[in-house]
């Protein structure tokens, strides 16, 4: 099959990583897959280009498309012409940018897939499509009368087990007992105020235990004020924002990550990661994130973090591999193809 994944962003963020993982198996399972970008904005500041990721792949897509937020009316014209006249057999859109292009460019043939990465952007004007995939089997039935598919986290085998944690903590000059961690952006949704009023709390119980916060964003001084505030920062580190391979050894050094709520993807991707390293998930009830967790949080409030954190290991089935989460999703196109 030829597929065409449209994704109307710049940034290596949100739900990018996942659609390039799930277009790489699509490409190893003998496919023909690239992935078209916001070509006219770039990123400023921490924000790590999508580009140059996507080329290093070898899935950047060359067709013309600029697939920008930011486009002029000439240039929504013109993608809308080069898209109708691709010759492809699906195009699997992102965001409401890619599903309204299209909607009405599509290629005379293709079929049209939207997943949709967080709940907001189902409601009653979502564009028509073939079929969704949405990022937790909560938000199927929102999308009652149409053809669904969960699709869940696809993961980087560089997220295994590490070799020897010990030297890894050494060489990362960390320590604790336990050794917590919170990895996301620095954002309301993500609840690190609540992470850090519970850590102040776990600490009366396991004073050797230390939290490391890994990430950046606007409301990181007013956390690193609160932790002075609650004067717990001998026991906070802060990591600043890490990625690729620095990132994946971060996490493997955790005993624990704490995930306390998700940002523009609900597939839970961080913590289907920290699961693959070997590192134990106390998550909220969000999105994927129930099925995900090794132990949930069943309020949002301090007293219950640290519950769940002291709390036993829940049993969980294994996390679908790469090229099955691929195969259901060709799959889903097939059937698709074949009820033309």
């Amino acid at each position: 099959m030829r597929i065409l994944h449209l994704l109307a962003s710049p940034f290596w963020s949100g739900p990018a990583e996942n659609v390039a993982l799930l277009a790489l198996a699509q490409r190893e399972a003998g496919h023909e897959v690239t992935v078209a970008v916001d070509r006219k904005r770039t990123p400023v500041g921490a924000e790590e280009p999508v580009v140059p990721r996507f080329e290093a792949l070898g899935l950047l897509d060359a067709g013309g498309l600029e697939l920008s937020v930011k486009s002029s009316p000439w240039r929504l014209w013109k993608d809308s012409r080069t898209l109708r006249a691709r010759s492809l057999d699906v195009v699997h859109t992102h965001f409401t940018h890619d599903h309204l292009l299209a909607r009405w460019s599509k290629p005379q043939g293709a079929v049209l897939v939207r997943s949709v990465h967080a709940p907001r952007s189902i409601r009653s004007s979502l564009p028509k499509a073939d079929a969704y995939t949405v990022p937790a089997s909560s938000e199927v039935p929102r999308l009652k009368g149409h053809t669904v598919r969960v699709l869940p986290p696809l993961v980087d085998p560089l997220f295994r087990p590490a070799e020897d944690r010990k030297r890894l903590r050494e060489a990362l000059g960390v320590e604790g007992a336990p050794l917590v961690g919170m990895v996301s952006t620095f954002q309301p949704s993500r609840r690190h105020a609540l992470g850090v009023e519970a850590f102040a709390r776990l600490l009366r119980q396991h004073p050797e235990a230390r939290l490391v916060l890994v990430g950046d964003g606007q409301l990181e001084a007013p956390i690193r004020q609160k932790v002075a505030g609650l004067g717990i920062q001998e026991r906070v580190h802060f990591a600043g924002y890490q990625q690729g391979p620095s990132f994946v050894k971060w996490l493997q050094a955790l005993d624990e990550v704490w995930i306390l709520g998700l940002g523009n993807d609900w597939s839970g991707r961080a913590a289907a990661q920290a699961r693959a390293s070997g590192v134990r998930v106390v998550a909220v009830e969000e999105g994927a994130l129930p099925s995900l967790a090794d132990v949930r949080v069943a309020q949002l409030t301090p007293e219950a973090v640290v519950e769940a954190s002291l709390s036993g290991h829940q049993a969980l089935v294994a996390h679908p591999s790469n090229p099955r989460i691929a195969q259901d999703i060709l799959a889903l196109y097939e059937r698709l193809r074949g009820a033309r």
